[in-house]
C-alpha cells in the first residue's frame, strides 16, 4: 500500500493528499497516518509546503466524512427504531443504549466528534451517529476540520522530522491493524453471546 500512496501523492500533489484523505475516510484501511507523514517527508525534502499540504489533508478529511453524516441524517432515529428492533439483537443493540447515545451526543457532541478525530477507526464511524442523532450539520464540519487539523499537524510534522525513517511505520501499521481487528472481533463475539436487551427507560 505504501508504494501505491506514494505514487499518488507525488503524481497529483497536493490534490493527491486530499483525494487520499477523502478515501481513508471512505474506506479505512487507507490510514490517514501514512498519507500526512509521507507528505510531511516531501515538506522535508522541499517538494511541497506545509500549509497548503495541512489544508489538503483537512478539507479531503473533512469532505470524506460527509457521506457517513448524511447518511446517518436521512437514517434519523425514526428510521432506526424498526432497524433495531428487527436486527438490534445481532449489534448487540436495543433502544435503551440508543437513546442514551442520543443524550450523550446532545450533551457532548462537539467534544465526541473532534476527541476521536484522533482515534483510528472510530474517527470514521462517529460520522454516523452524529447524522443520526442530527448534531447540526455546521457544527459537524466546524469540529470534524478542527480535530482533523490537528491530527494532520501532529502526522506531518512526525513525517518532517522523521524524515525517510517515518515510512518504516507502515511496517506496523499492518500487523497493529490486523490485531486490533482480530481484538475487537473476538470482543464483539464476547459480547454477543452476554447480551441480553435492556428494558427502554
Amino acid at each position: 500500500m505504501t508504494e501505491w500512496v506514494i505514487q499518488l501523492i507525488d503524481g497529483g500533489g497536493y490534490w493527491g493528499i486530499a483525494l487520499l484523505m477523502v478515501l481513508e475516510n471512505v474506506f479505512p484501511p487507507i490510514p490517514s497516518e501514512l498519507i500526512m507523514g509521507i507528505g510531511g517527508i516531501r515538506v522535508g525534502q522541499g517538494r511541497m509546503e506545509m500549509i497548503p499540504l495541512l489544508i489538503a489533508g483537512t478539507v479531503g478529511t473533512t469532505i470524506g466524512n460527509i457521506p457517513w453524516y448524511w447518511l446517518g441524517y436521512s437514517l434519523g432515529t425514526e428510521r432506526l427504531r424498526p432497524f433495531v428492533e428487527r436486527f438490534g439483537r445481532f449489534l448487540t443493540l436495543d433502544w435503551h443504549t440508543i437513546t442514551h447515545l442520543n443524550r450523550l451526543f446532545t450533551r457532548h457532541g462537539e467534544k465526541i466528534v473532534f476527541v476521536i478525530r484522533f482515534m483510528p477507526a472510530f474517527r470514521t464511524i462517529v460520522s454516523l451517529p452524529a447524522g443520526i442523532f442530527r448534531m447540526h450539520p455546521l457544527r459537524f464540519l466546524i469540529w470534524t476540520a478542527a480535530g482533523s487539523t490537528i491530527w494532520n499537524i501532529i502526522l506531518a510534522s512526525a513525517g518532517y522530522f522523521m524524515g525517510a525513517h517515518f515510512k518504516r511505520i507502515d511496517d506496523y501499521l499492518g500487523p497493529l491493524a490486523t490485531a486490533a481487528l482480530a481484538f475487537g472481533l473476538l470482543w464483539f463475539v464476547w459480547r454477543l453471546i452476554r447480551w441480553k436487551p435492556r428494558a427502554e427507560d
